[in-house]
């Protein structure tokens, strides 16, 4: 027996869950959930047995206490994994402390984030020497920096005063894989990261997020060390965003931002141990400005994501590519020269063979020739990368589940659509795990109404997505008059949420209007909570992990089925590929996909036992095709109703009234 489960009390989950439990002995007006107990009783099975749970707890269900109970009681070392680094802080700094006092748990716990969370002691000195900063601001925050790393004990970027986790200033003073000196650091006893790293070693539970977790298996697969301990049981909370995630980790990307970070960074060094070399120089600022005639080629594109197949022959943009290769040999033939000076020169080098070799690779396209992968070229405004994306990492991590004999736990609210696990199963080649359901506590019936406006033109009909935005607006404007703002209106595209923010800004002055990308997104949700009366517009970042209760949150509308957009080059792989396997890509991808992700909107209504409010779904489709009844079978029990009349007559009656 290990000395955690020694530590580890012996309580039932009886103990924990049932009327008389700790949770009822906490928390004043517990109720017990059946549903939470059923959780925590088949997780505590999978740990036993060491098999693969998928398991979709429903909204309230209280996943989190669902399966931290059944982990800490059992003794076995952990490794925890969230969807975003938001829920990872919650639940290191929250939900488990709560759980470990509740149920006298002595076990070690560790947070760990990816490199880019933690300061870099070294790279802030160099960003210090250099003092070029573009902006005032830049200066500001560096010097806030500074201050906050005079005190900080583990490094964690999110902890700094003053300076937003996105801000400019970040990329300078923490390290990336590239940059990262290692051992040859002249900091490394200080090194954060390597602190952290140590910590999550010794740890009985350790908790971290999806985009480390699917890193740490890209390493795996490279024969290099891992960055995570093994543990005895693994939990995926939030599991659905696993596959794509896993996807983009599994895939290789060179683009311009690490280009030109190699050229500063090459500069930097030049002229600390290099100045007699001015070729290192200039080969370092050729290679930066080799990126803009890349930049400007794809700047002739329309679209953000073309597949490579539609510009390989394009001689604009492969003359573009072969500059550029030119630029990075010449950068490369330089630091060959310079490398044995000193150690960041080495390091240099070897990022510069190894984005040579990349970009080699990409224009190969072996991996695409052998059905294996799909290459494509995403353009933003200041910026561009090519992708070599596998169509399914699913193989990768089927290894990964079987490499060991544990537990696995893959737990969401949306993981199957209905009753069917398929979508995610054959996306994670999870043949023989166990699949099972956990409904939800709320009595949606009572609590909740669908409203299904009648009349509304389809998005794609003859007066387009403009004319559909703004009927829908039309069909919610009334219950927006009713319910006095307590409103989220939910879109599928950027395009519609700029219309509906400059038609309600025009019409509806009388409340308050919170519109994504205006500010953070925390402080969005910060001040629509505050206003009591508020009207959030968002797209689908705003679909997931936003929880709102009471009476702040009344009414949700969607304003169509979120299929995804067509013409994306790594969906048409996939599809490609079910119809190579005799299957239909939309009955088993598009599908369940809008299901899942239509299931993660209208999970943001009803968020407690005493909540209600109406949800408005503007998609004429779910009433016209005959896939919109599996839509709507597949969402919560709620009471349909085409006529606003009991729509708005939900929004008005006194919450102890009859729905």
């Amino acid at each position: 027996m290990s000395e955690t489960a020694e530590r580890t009390p012996r309580l039932g989950l009886e103990e924990v869950f049932g009327p008389e439990g700790r949770l009822a002995d906490a928390f004043e007006g517990y109720q017990p959930r059946a549903g939470q107990r059923r959780m925590a009783e088949l997780i505590r099975d999978a740990i036993t047995d060491q098999h693969t749970l998928v398991l979709e707890a429903g909204t309230g269900v209280g996943k989190t206490f669902g399966y931290l109970a059944p982990v800490l009681l059992s003794g076995k070392r952990a490794l925890i994994s969230t969807g975003t680094k938001h829920l990872q802080d919650q639940l290191f700094d929250r939900d488990l402390p709560r759980m470990r006092e509740l149920l006298g748990v002595k076990a070690q716990v560790a947070l760990l984030k990816g490199r880019a969370n933690y300061l870099c002691k070294y790279r802030l000195d160099l960003a210090e020497e250099q003092a070029r900063l573009p902006r005032r601001e830049d200066a500001r925050a560096l010097t806030r920096v500074r201050d906050w790393a005079a005190r900080t004990i583990d490094g964690d970027r999110a902890d700094c005063p003053g300076v937003a986790d996105d801000h400019d200033i970040w990329p300078l003073v923490t390290s990336t894989n590239d940059n990262c000196l290692g051992r040859d650091c002249p900091l490394y006893d200080e090194c954060f990261v390597v602190k952290a790293r140590d910590r999550a070693q010794k740890a009985d539970i350790v908790v971290i997020n999806h985009h480390l977790f699917c890193a740490d298996l890209a390493l795996r697969q490279t024969g290099f060390a891992e960055l995570l301990p093994d543990t005895d049981v693994v939990v995926l909370d939030e599991a659905h965003q696993v596959p794509e995630i896993a996807s983009m980790f599994f895939g290789e990307a060179i683009g311009s931002r690490q280009l030109r970070d190699l050229a500063a960074d090459t500069r930097i060094e030049q002229k600390h141990e290099a100045r007699d070399q001015p070729g290192l120089a200039e080969a370092a600022d050729t290679l930066k400005g080799a990126t803009d005639p890349v930049l400007e080629a794809l700047g002739r594109i329309e679209a953000d994501r073309v597949p490579w197949t539609e510009l390989a022959e394009d001689a604009v943009v492969t003359a573009a590519l072969d500059r550029l290769a030119e630029a990075l040999d010449g950068l490369v033939r330089e630091l060959e020269i310079a490398a044995p000076r000193g150690k960041g020169l080495q390091t240099l080098l070897g990022r510069a063979q190894g984005l040579r070799e990349e970009l080699s690779a990409f224009r190969d396209g072996k991996s695409e020739a052998a059905g294996q992968a799909v290459r494509w070229v995403e353009r933003r405004t200041r910026s561009f990368t090519l992708h070599t994306t596998p169509v399914n990492a699913a193989g990768q991590l089927k290894s990964h589940v079987e490499s060991s004999p544990r537990a696995w736990i893959m737990t969401s609210a949306t993981l199957a659509a209905g009753k069917d696990f398929s979508h995610f199963t054959r996306r994670m080649n999870l043949d023989d795990a166990r699949c099972e359901q956990v409904e939800s506590p709320f009595d949606f019936a009572h609590q909740a109404v669908l409203y299904l406006p009648p009349n509304l033109p389809e998005p794609s009909g003859p007066g387009g997505a403009c004319e559909h935005t703004l009927a829908s607006l039309r069909a919610v404007y009334p219950l927006l008059k009713a319910s006095g703002g307590r409103a989220f209106l939910l879109f599928t595209s950027h395009r519609a949420l700029k219309l509906a923010a400059e038609t309600l800004g025009e019409h509806l002055t009388e409340l308050p209007l919170f519109v994504q990308g205006t500010r953070a997104k925390s402080a969005l949700l910060e001040d629509f909570r505050a206003a009591g009366n508020g009207v959030l517009l968002g797209t689908q970042s705003f679909w997931e992990g936003v929880d709102v209760r009471g009476e702040a949150l009344s009414l949700v509308m969607i304003d169509r089925i979120p299929f995804a957009a067509p013409g994306d080059p790594v969906r048409a792989a996939r599809e490609q590929r079910l119809k190579d396997k005799g299957l239909v890509p939309f009955v088993h991808m598009a599908l369940p996909e809008a299901i899942i992700t239509l299931k993660q909107g209208v999970g943001r209504l009803i968020r407690d036992t005493a909540d209600s409010g109406v949800m408005v779904l503007c998609d004429p489709r779910l009433q016209t095709k005959g896939y919109g009844r599996t839509i709507l079978d597949a969402l919560p029990p709620m009471r349909r109703t085409r006529d606003g009349r009991v729509a708005r007559d939900m929004l008005v009656r006194t919450p102890d009234e009859p729905a």
